[in-house]
């Protein structure tokens, strides 16, 4: 663990903060490793800290009172997990769980809060990155109830591989089950079929992309609608 470089952060969100916040925030931050499955926060917990993953993609993940859950948007370099700081509520309404690992930077919230009260420019990235997250979400629930699972994984596939920059993932056919909110045979049989069709290969936990263009013309049209909104952010 250590602290951040001045000139480059390795999170795209943390790139566009004004230069006037990136000089408070940038000496503050602390990297950190992410192993898979830890939480960093549950449902009602009061966010402490903020984290901006740099290859590691965190999963805000929806719980019912049966201990079912399902993912309704993903973070990865794009972004942070922790808007509750800024946008008023004093804690998080899911559960945030490391879906990929990898490394993060943590912040103290009160810095980022203190930013988004004082700067402008920052305050509108984090507005705008917010607004792009509620279309996540959105899209998500429309594309869970209206698409078919073959869908949902290829849309899940791109989101998560945008999110960390590579044409590699490590995960288990029952974690990405339990993030659709679907049964693992669907997502066993779904990923069969890419990877018969030579889209994906699938061993031990590893799905690599060998045809991204296949799959973003199988997937839905979820997936595009989310990357409109995402690549706003790098407007700035």
């Amino acid at each position: 663990m250590g602290s951040a470089s001045h000139s480059s952060s390795g999170n795209i969100l943390l790139k566009a903060l004004s230069e006037e916040s990136q000089l408070k925030i940038f000496p503050q931050l602390k990297r950190i490793q992410l192993p898979l499955g830890k939480v960093l926060f549950e449902a009602g917990q009061r966010e402490s800290s903020v984290f901006f993953p740099i290859d590691s993609i965190v999963s805000l993940v929806s719980v019912m009172e049966n201990g079912s859950s399902a993912e309704i948007s993903i973070v990865g370099r794009d972004g942070l997990v922790g808007i509750a700081v800024f946008m008023g509520g004093e804690s998080t309404l899911n559960r945030a769980v490391v879906q990929s690992a990898g490394f993060a930077y943590q912040l103290p919230a009160a810095s980022l809060l203190y930013e988004f009260n004082n700067n402008q420019k920052t305050r509108m990235v984090l507005l705008r990155y917010t607004q792009g997250l509620i279309a996540q979400m959105t899209q998500t629930a429309v594309c869970n109830r209206h698409h078919s699972i073959d869908q949902q994984l290829c849309r899940w596939l791109l989101m998560s591989l945008d999110r960390v920059s590579t044409d590699s993932l490590i995960m288990t056919q029952e974690l990405i089950a339990n993030m659709l909110g679907v049964r693992r045979e669907g997502v066993t049989e779904a990923a069969g079929k890419l990877q018969k069709l030579g889209v994906i290969s699938y061993r031990r936990g590893h799905i690599t992309i060998l045809d991204r263009q296949r799959l973003e013309t199988l997937c839905c049209e979820c997936y595009a609608t989310v990357k409109r909104e995402t690549d706003r952010l790098e407007e700035y």
